[in-house]
């Protein structure tokens, strides 16, 4: 077997494959002696057709079936000896030959990049250094009360932040339409559940109190049969109620699973939580600078191939995520580009710094993630032997686990500053609750 090897623009290669024709007569001679032992032939017992018989009948088709081997067959033989690696499916195309010239193609594929990983050593990080204090945690637990407001029914008029139960019927024209009529409906007053002018028209009502207020839909509204139109609406406001914080007692500390050691119990269960978020929130930090400075210092070219099969997975994935199934409804190609380079991109360096690293799956890390994974779901045990029996599944999470060995590896190798800072600066906690008080 021949192989030569022309080097096209970019990543693109193509082999020409020459495939002696003894080897190919060999391959198409064995296979009609094998169909020849239980081919039906008129005029002949089964298994009896002389050979010459049996090539007259069925040697195009057996031909063509002893190429389409050959040339796969040739094909990886031909990578290994001139130590190619495609990034794509190749672009076959035969050649005409005279019978005794044997087999000749050519065969065009992207490889994939050579990759010189820049020194670790010298990327610089930054990492957040903080802790939890009480502070911290007497700010979660407000956030906590918060979450379990208690409602307490008052016969004042409804202000933002009161909970309101409400029937109304709308009318475009006189007439009712679908959706513009509701009974008992329970809303907070200036949560956004509602059209603003909704909202507005119901401000100020007491328990008891009707309303009267017309409304005109938005011309971007989602019901497009109500989109731009006028409509008026009769509304009575059945319940009004102001909400309060719980006490800090058994009973709110039983609502987040602590039946035993009471508050200090319920402070050392959030502490631990928001250690645990902490760290991750460093991690996270830090894998992020990791991510910029790799892409910045190991500029690379991208296979066209997995650049195409990223993309078409984005938009698939989003068509899936929307509810929908018709492949004609894809997002345009354009909107994820960017995205997919990227990704392509990071997922090759990293690929590089695993091989050249000789970095393998942490078990203990696997465990701890899959752990993680299946905490989720009401039978962990279940859903983890589903997990562990999906090669696929399993096959992401060890990609999971190698991709943040390899940012360990990094972090280790670089120059890195830590940079104090606090628990709300680094997880941003308390920003909305901050913004709504500003507001």
């Amino acid at each position: 077997m021949m192989v030569s090897v022309e080097t096209l623009p970019g990543l693109e290669r193509r082999i020409e494959v020459s495939v002696p024709a003894t080897r190919v007569r060999q391959q198409v001679d064995a296979r009609l002696l094998k169909v020849s032992r239980t081919v039906r032939i008129k005029g002949f017992r089964p298994g009896k057709a002389p050979i010459h018989v049996v090539r007259k009948h069925y040697g195009p088709q057996v031909k063509d079936e002893v190429v389409s081997d050959l040339i796969r067959e040739t094909f990886a033989e031909a990578l290994r000896q001139e130590k190619l690696q495609p990034a794509g499916g190749p672009r076959i195309e035969p050649q005409k030959t005279a019978e005794t010239d044997g087999l000749r193609y050519t065969a065009t594929f992207e490889v994939y990049p050579q990759i010189e990983l820049s020194d670790p050593g010298k990327l610089k990080l930054t990492r957040p250094v903080a802790s939890v204090g009480e502070g911290d945690i007497d700010t979660m637990i407000e956030s906590l009360r918060r979450q379990r407001p208690v409602w307490t029914e008052v016969t004042r008029g409804c202000a933002d932040g009161d909970r309101i139960t409400i029937d109304f019927e709308g009318r475009i024209d006189g007439v009712g339409f679908e959706g513009g009529k509701s009974e008992n409906l329970t809303i907070v007053l200036g949560a956004g559940r509602l059209l603003p002018d909704f909202e507005q028209g119901l401000r100020g009502a007491a328990a008891g109190e009707k309303r009267e207020f017309d409304l005109r839909f938005p011309d971007e509204y989602p019901a497009k049969h109500l989109a731009g139109k006028q409509a008026r609406f009769q509304a009575i406001v059945r319940k009004v109620e102001e909400s309060s914080l719980p006490e800090i007692d058994a009973a709110f500390c039983e609502a987040f699973g602590v039946t035993e050691g009471g508050v200090e119990a319920l402070r050392a269960e959030v502490r631990d939580n928001m250690e645990r978020e902490l760290a991750q929130a460093v991690q996270a930090r830090l894998k992020a600078q990791v991510m910029e400075q790799l892409l910045a210092a190991n500029p690379i070219a991208l296979p066209k191939a997995l650049v195409d099969a990223e993309i078409r997975d984005m938009q698939v994935d989003l068509l899936r995520r929307s509810g929908q199934r018709d492949p004609r409804q894809l997002p345009p190609r354009e909107n994820f580009e960017p995205a997919a380079r990227r990704r392509v991109a990071l997922g090759l360096i990293l690929n590089e710094v695993i091989r050249k690293a000789d970095i393998k799956p942490n078990a203990e890390q696997l465990q701890r993630r899959l752990d993680e994974l299946v905490s989720t779901y009401a039978d962990p045990d279940e859903a983890r032997r589903q997990y562990l029996q999906n090669e696929a599944a399993t096959r992401q999470l060890q990609m999971s686990v190698l991709e943040d060995q390899a940012v360990d590896w990094i972090v280790a190798a670089a120059k890195v500053t830590d940079q104090p800072g606090t628990f709300k600066d680094i997880m941003n906690f308390g920003a909305e609750s901050a913004s709504d008080e500003a507001g």
